[in-house]
């Protein structure tokens, strides 16, 4: 049962990570070419903001805890 929460976990990490990948290449995107108003583009980095949080939160449970 652990071992397949922590792979769900792992492939939920690969996923996180690369939607995250996705909205920066959008943004850059859209901040060069202007295309996208201010608003739409502070949308696009909250999600952003919002993934990596979540990458962060994965990442944690993943890894063990170390009694020092």
């Amino acid at each position: 049962m652990q071992q397949e929460k922590e792979q769900a976990l792992r492939d939920e990490l690969v996923q996180v990570r690369r939607s995250h990948r996705e909205l920066d290449e959008q943004i850059v995107a859209a901040e060069a070419s202007g295309t996208m108003d201010q608003l739409q583009i502070r949308r696009l980095k909250k999600q952003k903001l919002a993934l990596r949080d979540r990458v962060e939160a994965i990442e944690d449970l993943l890894t063990p805890d170390i009694i020092a």
